[in-house]
């Protein structure tokens, strides 16, 4: 534990205060995680419409983090690593099938979060927290796997994407979750209408977050609320109130309500009288889904390609940090940071030491947040497809060690990642190794990802040292957990959640005939 020391002389006395808050008085702690949302989508971070005054009034009562990432460019992966503190090739959120590949939970896959780690929620429970997710799960929908099996008390959501509707006899549509016990369907008792955007999901995910505060403010218990709405994701939806609402399309009606919906939690905690008692952090999965645009997918802003990919687009993301009385009004922090950091940044707020049989691969922000210090070093930011280092951040330099956008057989289908945004050499649709001579570039000047620094020069030559010796560190100290996300069976999928026999909903599953799962991307 870090400790600031003042000498008072008078008294000849040394009174010293901790970075952690004071034990007696843990706050409550709300992490808001968006889905598919992108840098650019924020007004603070210069989207044109301006369509988010809550987030944007947020930042200017918080700290804006410019240089947030992701730990992973797909959703599963990234919220494995926030529970956990831990780059997903650490935790098991990866696969091995195939080389430099993305993976997620589908419905059919096997695997899951692993026994072996300890989730944010379980240690929380050390200081008498009480834990709940509100909306997307994603780290396996198979019952030793769900949320209350791991660490929270209360769960109102999904274990899977929105996907849908489906056949029930061939798959069947996602179910949604009140605590153990599914109480229904997408698609079937929870409605997303595909034709005209219309679910007032966003709307229930607002009201059990309302729900919870009121419930844990009364029993003056500290809280921990994961609000993961995934209206953003597509099919994007949003409600009737909100629909058409944009100048953006139906992508902009959905980060209008969710917008106002997080104006609306933080309303909340004001009128509780709370607000200076409850860190609140927003930011999102991944970068926005550029490849579904421009109907069903946000903006990257000045950054390239998006969701699927290493590059900036993929992985940098909306960060505001809001805790009146704590952090200082309209500041901003370009600290390279990352969602692990959430993890012990968590404890040390709590008041909990973090766990010593493992590697964490956050960081303490508080030091950074809290007093708007500078970190020790620089730290790096690592970028992964898979089990495979692809590219590594070091202050303002980013060095590429291997390049791919998607494949040409996908990229001739149809499917960009990249729309628009085609750099050649950089933006490659075979997976293309730089390993002994790193594409580099200085995202100060560059944020684009566009200009290659020059090999010979002097500047290229100082960047490549620094960051191969970090590079280096990290792989030796490396050891990666066993992939879960390899298989996959149509037998494990949601056909027969806890509680279907009451609503009349299970479905028969079919034989059980396990495959490797394949990953194209």
């Amino acid at each position: 534990m870090r400790v600031l020391c003042t000498l008072t002389l008078s008294v000849f006395s040394v009174i010293c205060s901790s970075l952690k808050v004071k034990a007696s008085n843990p706050p409550n702690i709300i992490i808001m995680l968006m889905d598919d949302m992108g840098w650019g989508d924020l007004g603070v971070f210069g989207q044109p419409s301006k369509e988010t005054p809550n987030l944007d009034a947020m930042a200017a009562q918080g700290m804006l983090l410019p240089n947030f990432y992701t730990a992973n460019p797909l959703c599963s992966p990234s919220r494995a690593a926030l529970l956990t503190g831990r780059l997903p090739v650490r935790n098991g959120f990866y696969t091995t099938n195939g080389h430099a590949r993305n993976a997620y939970t589908p419905q059919e896959i096997v695997g899951g979060i692993s026994k072996d780690e300890i989730l944010l929620p379980q240690l929380l429970k050390k200081r008498g927290y009480i834990s709940k997710i509100v909306g997307k799960w994603h780290l396996g929908h198979r019952p030793q796997y769900l949320p209350l099996r791991n660490g929270f008390d209360q769960w109102f959501g999904a274990p899977n994407c929105h996907f849908g509707p489906y056949n029930s006899s061939v798959r069947p549509n996602i179910p949604v979750y009140n605590n153990t016990e599914m109480v229904g369907r997408y698609y079937e008792e929870f409605k997303i209408n595909k034709k005209t955007g219309e679910s007032n999901l966003t709307q229930i995910y607002l009201q059990e977050a309302f729900d919870f505060i009121l419930e844990q403010h009364a029993s003056q218990q500290p809280f921990f609320l994961y609000w993961a709405p995934d209206a953003t994701h597509a099919p994007v939806y949003a409600s009737k109130s909100f629909l058409g609402q944009s100048q953006r399309g139906r992508y902009g009606d959905a980060v209008m309500e969710l917008d106002d919906s997080i104006g609306r939690i933080l309303s909340l905690l004001r009128s509780l009288h709370i607000e200076n008692d409850t860190f609140v952090f927003f930011t999102s999965d991944n970068g926005a889904a550029v490849m579904s645009g421009p109907n069903e997918s946000g903006s990257n802003g000045p950054f390239l390609c998006g969701k699927e990919t290493t590059f900036e687009g993929g992985m940098r993301e909306p960060a505001i940090v809001w805790w009146p009385g704590h952090i200082k009004e309209g500041s901003v922090s370009y600290e390279l940071a990352s969602v692990m950091d959430l993890y012990p940044t968590s404890l040390a707020l709590a008041g909990i030491s973090p766990p010593d049989d493992r590697t964490l691969d956050g960081l303490d922000l508080t030091p950074v947040l809290l007093w708007g210090r500078q970190l020790d070093k620089l730290m790096p930011i690592f970028f992964y497809r898979g089990n495979e280092l692809m590219a590594v951040r070091l202050g303002q330099y980013k060095a590429h060690y291997w390049t791919w956008s998607n494949s040409w057989e996908e990229f001739k289908a149809g499917i960009n990642f990249c729309p628009g945004q085609e750099v050649p050499g950089v933006t490659t649709h075979n997976q293309t190794e730089h390993t002994m001579q790193p594409l580099i570039f200085h995202l100060g000047r560059d944020p684009g990802e566009k200009f290659p620094l020059s090999v010979l020069s002097n500047e290229y030559q100082d960047a490549l040292g620094r960051i191969s010796s970090v590079v280096e560190q990290h792989q030796k100290s490396l050891v990666p957990a066993a992939p879960q996300l390899n298989m996959c069976d149509l037998a494990v999928m949601n056909w027969a959640p806890e509680g279907c026999e009451k609503l009349g909903k299970c479905l028969k599953a079919p034989k059980s005939e396990p495959w490797k799962c394949d990953w194209p991307h």
